[in-house]
């Protein structure tokens, strides 16, 4: 026979305790002497009461209040994270969510730490960040939780330390396996590869390519790894020095472009030959990475699967500031996609509908 749940009835009962003094232990609201506040937690103890936490923000009708902070500027991926956001907070509204969406400049952690700084005076519950390990924005989460917010980094992590939990992939084993795929591509051949980054100062940039680098260097000594071309995540950048080193260098065999820019990448890809072009592998599934891997300019993109990761930032956060435990911990796994396994387009206008 199953054993009964203890309510919160049975806890007042076994503390000789009102209902109302109980629920205002359990919950957190103060107004109770310490003694009876003792008791309650003793009964709570001795029953295995599990506080329904649900059922506790209906009744008091209690709204979360989150920000997620990404970086501003032309890079599609974090244009596509945030289309995601503004459609989740539609959703979760129903569920006494407010999900702020703000913007900070890229690549500017003293920026990004004043942004965080200023939030201790919002009355959040939590914030949701891309990670920095600049002293300056590690402090500012510190900060942040010492105020009793949820810190949750996205997509680039830090010390485990100024956070309370990181949801993202693994960015040094992506970086792996891309030095993985591009040693499997050139079949015991000698080669020369460049890599591309946004900023070596952006963590998940510099994991990817360190991983790259040790994959290659362990498993195919014949490829050169060149000097990697930083391209602040801005295309015209990228395809400018792309286009400079191709020209200089037309041994290149392969490009690993571990950050954004990548339609300026792409449209260098396009101005060559079908025979002259390298095999490259880049990171995140956007408009123009689709197309190019439909139309051959490139070979792989791995994918980090955002939806998933917003989901998963808000569910770390509501458990923190619940004060409950929070979600089983694991990087996300990225997906990875070759023109053969493409999932649907869902900017793709449905056949015989008019496009715009």
């Amino acid at each position: 026979m199953t054993r009964r749940m203890p309510t919160l009835t049975d806890v007042a009962r076994h503390a000789g305790v009102s209902y109302a003094t109980a629920d205002r232990v359990v919950n957190g609201r103060g107004g109770v002497s310490e003694k009876s506040a003792l008791r309650v937690r003793r009964a709570v103890e001795d029953l295995g009461y599990v506080r329904n936490v649900a059922a506790a923000n209906l009744s008091q009708r209690r709204t979360y209040r989150f920000a997620v902070i990404l970086p501003s500027g032309p890079n599609a991926f974090f244009g596509k994270v945030r289309d995601i956001i503004s459609q989740e907070r539609r959703r979760l509204r129903r569920e006494l969510v407010d999900l702020r969406l703000e913007t900070v400049e890229a690549f500017d952690p003293e920026a990004l730490a004043a942004h965080l700084a200023g939030l201790a005076r919002d009355g959040l519950d939590g914030v949701a960040l891309v990670g920095s390990d600049h002293p300056k924005v590690c402090e500012a989460m510190a900060a942040l939780r010492r105020d009793g917010l949820a810190v949750v980094t996205l997509i680039s992590d830090v010390t485990d330390s100024f956070r309370d939990a990181y949801v993202g992939i693994d960015n040094r084993v992506a970086g792996c396996t891309a030095g993985r795929l591009i040693g499997l591509a050139h079949t015991g051949r000698a080669g020369r590869i460049l890599p591309i980054v946004g900023a070596l100062s952006a963590r998940d940039h510099a994991d990817r390519l360190g991983g790259f680098r040790e994959t290659l260097a362990a498993r195919h000594p014949g490829l050169t790894v060149l000097p990697e071309i930083e391209g602040r995540d801005r295309h015209e950048r990228v395809e400018a020095q792309v286009a400079e080193i191709l020209a200089a260098d037309p041994g290149i065999t392969a490009i690993y472009s571990a950050g954004a820019g990548n339609s300026g990448l792409v449209r260098v890809l396009e101005g060559r030959a079908p025979a002259e072009r390298p095999v490259v592998v880049l990171h995140e599934l956007v408009a123009h990475s689709r197309r190019a891997l439909e139309q051959g300019l490139v070979d792989v993109v791995i994918d980090q699967r955002p939806a998933e990761e917003i989901t998963l930032a808000i569910a770390h956060m509501r458990a923190v500031a619940d004060r409950m435990p929070a979600p089983a911990a694991g990087p996300v796994v990225p997906a990875i996609y070759v023109s053969e396994n493409l999932p649907p387009d869902p900017g793709a206008v449905p056949q015989g509908e008019p496009s715009r």
